[in-house]
């Protein structure tokens, strides 16, 4: 029977654009770009009085650095922009808030390794999508604003301090420490806030959904140690920067762990009948979401397999070919 994953998505009562206070030391904001990748948009948090902390500025949108900076007191500042990882949605905005507040910036280090432009890697599923779906996810990129139609690494970004795994940070009424995270991608942080128990998981763990795990960057089985790396540490809460907190966190994050071992199984289900590309199986894995899901679910599916080629239990059916995305993978 496969794990029920408990998903968390009432964000309650929320205004784009306007600062709640989530606990008595976090605000959040959260920016006005819901995607199906991104819930009901990039949640920023600000951490702290007086001298404060911003988690994840967010996507370039000039409008959401007018929103976080009204969210201040007139006798506050930001002093501190931790950012979780290097993806459009979390990291670039950074560079205006630093211009605009003088603010350092903390992370891991800039993006890792991006896939090269192959065009003859790439999954193909538009004979699965209608031409009434093609229509509608035409108009809705159209209606983005241009800032937000530009997704993926961000390759740009580098911080000003480099974090390493168990670093931390003082405020002058609040306590950071960075916990290293990779998967999703390899510069992945979280951050503890000591004072309240509590982890800002980024898109590690997020409570509306599971994370995506794209190579090159991204590798199943970083995620996968990363995500057994939290269970001892029994925070009281999460935040994660795309959909409302995650009560219970060590229960939820134990049903990813499952949820991942049966994706597994289920690849591995898919090759018994032998060899097969990961497009023939990805429209039955995920026959119930977003279509526009199935080309990062694809990297998913793809780092699995990656991971099971490392580990001795696949390999790719020509020898002489690479594992790439539009490989046929069959089992040893």
């Amino acid at each position: 029977m496969a794990t029920k994953i408990e998903h968390h998505h009432d964000l309650g009562d929320f205004n784009y654009g306007t600062s709640d206070q989530v606990t008595p030391l976090i605000r959040r904001v959260i920016c006005k770009n819901p995607t199906p990748f991104t819930y009901k948009g990039t949640g920023t948090y600000l951490v702290g009085q007086g001298e404060v902390a911003v988690i994840d500025p967010g996507p370039p949108l000039e409008s959401h650095l007018d929103d976080i900076l009204a969210a201040l007191d007139p006798d506050e500042t930001i002093t501190h922009a931790f950012i979780t990882h290097t993806h459009s949605d979390h990291s670039p905005l950074t560079k205006q808030l630093k211009e605009r507040t003088g603010a350092i910036s903390y992370g891991f280090g800039p993006h890792g390794s991006v896939r090269d432009d192959d065009p003859e890697d790439r999954v193909d599923f538009s004979e699965f999508i209608s031409t009434e779906e093609q229509e509608q996810y035409r108009q809705e990129f159209e209606e983005l604003p241009e800032e937000l139609k530009r997704e993926g690494a961000d390759t740009e970004f580098s911080p000003d301090v480099f974090l390493k795994d168990g670093d931390i940070v003082h405020g002058s009424n609040w306590t950071i420490r960075s916990i290293h995270t990779p998967g999703h991608c390899s510069n992945h942080l979280c951050f503890e806030l000591q004072e309240e128990g509590s982890l800002f998981s980024g898109d590690h763990v997020m409570g509306w959904a599971t994370s995506v795990v794209g190579p090159p960057d991204g590798s199943m089985k970083d995620y996968m140690k990363s995500l057994r790396k939290l269970l001892p540490l029994d925070h009281q809460l999460y935040w994660p920067t795309h959909g409302p907190a995650i009560p219970k966190p060590v229960e939820y994050v134990q049903s990813f762990i499952h949820h991942r071992e049966e994706r597994e199984e289920q690849i591995i289900g898919f090759l018994r009948s032998g060899p097969q590309k990961i497009a023939d199986f990805v429209p039955v894995m995920y026959e119930k979401y977003d279509k526009r899901l199935w080309y990062p679910a694809a990297g998913s599916v793809h780092a699995h397999l990656l991971h099971m080629v490392e580990t001795g239990r696949a390999e790719v059916l020509d020898e002489h070919d690479e594992p790439k995305l539009t490989a046929t993978y069959q089992l040893l």
